[in-house]
């Protein structure tokens, strides 16, 4: 936590009562967990953004069935095929899980790939935010995709990080990381805007208290000179990181643009019952069920974000998979729908790409607790919006669904395909880790997909 101290007269109370030690605490937003730096320089904005190219990158912790959901098997043995039927959508030919109705209403906003290979095995979200696997990494790490995003585009506006996070934390600390800045720095790591169990709202914490902008500019010539020092020993690059922390914090916290964005009050009745009601209970080793982060997500690429990620419940099934499908996918069906044709009634589906995935997918066999175990042959993802081409199906797999048998899809491919459609050249773009030695945003190999672009 940091604070910054107000003061008036000795014993006196500002006009709207507070007295004169009220302080600002840095440190918490939405649910917990904004970490923001000791602060200081300030450029206050207004108004609406410029539209802008941006990814929302949901993400399900825990393995999501694809054979329940997208990638229904009809024709395969009770014990494999399971509880849910398949429908049709409103593309001719193409059929997806009984428990959404509403994106299959609007299927042709969407495209569903049935065939991503090249899983870890892990849980993680790891290769979904990055577009790497876990191993070989470079020094430093790699970074996600909203760092690159962050990296090469920067800011839309100050007030309002490039790179925004509504991952909880979990249990196991990899599925709720929504990746980091990697060997681009700490600059470029996720603005955290929800956090993990039993952390409250603090949104309040983003109005400055009993400071003017030129005491709080007095005070960075301060920090400024000691700051000086420490950079003169430092070789990891992490002070550069924070000096951009510095100066992004100030232009939040002298903007209300921010905390707009994460305030859905200021939304139509109307709207937030299209969203549904969240259930906040926090799931072990997976995120609250917050259709309404949804709905923040489109409020936080209005108001100038380039990258939002949110994680949503549990999908780790070993026993009990239909009874919590029945729970969890409708939700997911009217958040998913809701955001989708938002940015289509917006005029923001060109320009914002939408990817829901999972680590993996689920064993085709059903077990003996009515549930799927682990099964990383193969997995799913649902894509919309970004300009693309859809009502369309990419891949297939087998009668039981175990496997590809036509055209199998990297993360890396999907992660090209999401950056080209945000504007990145990816020939060209180029940084070095820690160590001197060169990355691309993605794999070289891995190109956009050509169906989609």
């Amino acid at each position: 936590m940091f604070s910054i101290l107000g003061r008036k007269g000795r014993g006196e109370k500002f006009c709207d009562g507070h007295s004169r030690r009220d302080f600002l605490t840095i440190g918490s937003l939405a649910m917990g967990g904004l970490a923001l730096p000791d602060l200081l320089r300030a450029e206050s904005q207004l108004g609406r953004g410029r539209s802008h190219k941006a990814i929302i990158n949901v993400f399900l912790p825990g393995g999501p069935p694809h054979q329940d959901m997208w990638d229904i098997k009809p024709d395969a043995p009770a014990e494999i095929r399971g509880e849910f039927k398949p429908i049709a959508t409103n593309v001719p030919g193409i059929q997806i899980g009984e428990l959404f109705p509403k994106i299959a209403a609007m299927m042709d906003k969407f495209t569903v790939v049935r065939s991503i290979v090249g899983a870890n095995g892990g849980h993680a979200a790891h290769q979904a935010v990055t577009g790497f696997g876990p191993n070989n990494a470079p020094a430093g790490g790699w970074p996600s995709q909203g760092a690159w995003i962050s990296k090469v585009q920067g800011p839309v506006n100050q007030s309002v990080p490039a790179h925004c996070s509504l991952f909880y934390k979990t249990g196991h600390g990899p599925w709720g990381d929504p990746g980091n800045g990697g060997f681009l720095g700490l600059a470029h790591a996720p603005f955290r805007l929800v956090g993990g169990k039993g952390e409250t709202n603090k949104t309040e914490n983003m109005v400055l208290q009993g400071i003017t902008l030129d005491r709080l500019q007095d005070r960075n010539a301060l920090l400024n000179s000691i700051d000086g020092i420490k950079r003169t020993v430092d070789t990891t690059g992490s002070m550069v990181g924070m000096d951009a922390f510095t100066k992004q914090a100030v232009g939040i916290l002298t903007s209300s643009r921010l905390v707009d964005a994460m305030d859905i009050t200021k939304e139509s009745d109307e709207t937030l019952a299209r969203y549904g009601k969240g259930d906040p209970t926090f799931r072990a080793d997976g995120a609250p069920k917050m259709t309404e982060n949804f709905l923040i997500a489109r409020r936080l690429v209005e108001a100038g974000a380039r990258c939002v990620s949110l994680n949503f419940s549990r999908w780790d099934w070993h026993g009990g998979n239909f009874k919590r499908g029945r729970e969890d996918m409708p939700m997911l069906d009217a958040a998913v729908s809701s955001l989708v044709q938002d940015l289509h009634d917006r005029g923001m589906d060109r320009d914002v790409s939408v990817v829901v995935w999972g680590e993996f997918g689920r064993t085709p066999k059903i077990n003996a607790n009515a549930g799927r175990d682990h099964w990383p042959n193969v997995s799913t993802a649902l894509l919309a919006g970004g300009g693309m081409n859809h009502g369309q199906v990419i891949g297939e797999t087998n009668r039981l669904g175990e496997h590809a048998i036509d055209r199998p899809v990297t993360f890396a491919e999907i992660t090209a395909t999401l950056y080209h459609q945000i504007g990145f050249n990816l020939r060209a773009i180029r940084e070095f880790d820690l160590r001197g030695r060169p990355y691309y945003p993605v794999d070289p190999n891995a190109k956009p997909m050509v169906e989609l672009v």
